[in-house]
């Protein structure tokens, strides 16, 4: 049945006011980097800056060392995202294609683990780091990122590969393809836009993460970009809004980047087609 025109014209609105909602925090934040802190104190704002200046970005740069720290966040979030991968992967694989009783009971304890909070875990995992010596470190932060996003990442490739056709498997093996030839070079290719989201959503946990940063670092050269914002507030937690949405705007940039560039492999059907039926 087609769809009315007065039920299109709501899909249409209903889309819109969500696209509006979700770009208004982006927008708000552009406008407020530029505006000088005349207009960000107006009784009276707008959108667009009556006189736009870079000054809030120069002083942000001058107050605080957000390349330095950006660099340190882009270490950790790339790793994390490059290990999780790896790892999950392969469990994924296992889990999906050998559905026995330890398998299922493996997925039950990855959706139950998503449901801890950040503070149930902090204080042994801290007491963990301190034996590994690994306190106050790119490479435990790193670590900590892994293991809390590792099962979500697993959980996402489990349902690619059960998408990817078991009849691909099954003429690889009649070609005298093991295992891990099969897994390499036919299942691994089908599942780029699975693998692609997963290490999305790796990096961009990683990327914006806050509370472990705050807690595992205490160097200031190893702090990462979201400790170093908060930096950005005073003592009596008077924010210099101007300089502080400067540098949550360049903040930003990395995840749009990274996500622009894995869009097509998250949205390209590689697996559609791969079987005739």
């Amino acid at each position: 049945m087609r769809t009315r025109p007065a039920a299109r014209a709501g899909q249409y609105a209903a889309l819109l006011a969500y696209l509006i909602f979700l770009a208004f925090p982006f927008l708000w934040l552009l406008s407020t980097a530029f505006k000088p802190p005349r207009e960000l104190g107006s009784l009276h704002p707008t959108w667009i800056p009556r006189h736009p200046t870079l000054a809030n970005f120069r002083q942000a740069f001058d107050e605080q060392p957000l390349l330095h720290a950006a660099l340190n966040s882009l270490l950790a979030a790339l790793g994390a995202a490059v290990v999780a991968v790896l790892i999950a992967t392969p469990m994924a694989y296992v889990m999906a294609r050998h559905r026995t009783r330890l398998a299922r009971a493996a997925s039950g304890w990855v959706v139950v683990s998503q449901a801890f909070p950040f503070v149930l875990i902090i204080i042994p995992l801290f007491l963990v780091l301190k034996q590994l010596r690994l306190i106050d470190s790119l490479a435990g932060l790193t670590l900590v990122y892994v293991v809390w996003s590792l099962p979500f990442a697993l959980w996402m490739l489990v349902g690619y590969v059960r998408a990817v056709p078991v009849e691909l498997e099954e003429a690889a093996a009649v070609d005298g393809a093991g295992r891990l030839r099969t897994l390499v070079s036919v299942t691994a290719p089908l599942l780029a836009p699975g693998i692609a989201a997963t290490a999305l959503f790796a990096f961009v946990t990683a990327w914006n993460e806050f509370f472990f940063a705050l807690v595992l670092l205490k160097s200031p050269g190893n702090q990462t970009l979201p400790v170093v914002l908060t930096h950005f507030i005073g003592a009596e937690g008077v924010a210099d809004l101007g300089p502080l949405a400067a540098a949550a705007f360049l903040a930003t940039l990395p995840s749009l980047v990274v996500f622009a560039l894995l869009q097509r492999r998250i949205t390209g059907g590689l697996i559609a087609g791969a079987v005739k039926s």
